[in-house]
């Protein structure tokens, strides 16, 4: 049985993939460093200080979060992802998306062509019932299913 959480579509769309999961703070910069060069093919997670989600692949998947840390730089770290095309198909939070990340995304969406599914507010329950691993159906009014 599905489990259905609603959130704000900051981003919106319709699509499914693969969740990852973090339950601590998400650092952009730290995660994607690896992965920002010419040539790369894949995002493989740097940041050895979110031991959830080191090491694993997170282009293509679903990235869900609590919330994000980190710099301005997050900004042209989406971009660079979008323009190498091995970026997360979606960012959902559990709490408020903070305006680093939301500029940053938004960004990627204006000008790095391409979007990244965005949904926050979706709330503590969906992080709690959330593993990586999970198929997730998000539905472009901020909808998720896990199915």
């Amino acid at each position: 049985m599905s489990q259905r959480f609603s959130g704000r579509a900051v981003l919106p769309g319709n699509l499914e993939g693969e969740a990852v999961v973090s339950h601590a703070g998400f650092n952009a910069y730290a995660s994607f460093y690896d992965s920002l060069h010419d040539g790369a093919t894949e995002a493989v997670c740097a940041d050895s200080g979110n031991k959830e989600v080191f090491g694993k692949r997170l282009d293509g998947k679903i990235v869900c979060l609590p919330k994000t840390t980190g710099s301005t730089s997050a900004g042209a770290v989406w971009t660079r992802l979008a323009k190498l095309r091995i970026a997360p198909k979606a960012v959902l939070f559990s709490q408020q998306i903070d305006p680093l990340a939301a500029g940053g995304l938004i960004a990627v969406d204006q000008w790095g062509g391409m979007r990244i599914v965005t949904i926050d507010q979706l709330g503590d329950a969906f992080l709690q019932a959330v593993k990586s691993g999970d198929r997730l159906s998000i539905q472009e009014d901020g909808t998720v299913l896990i199915d």
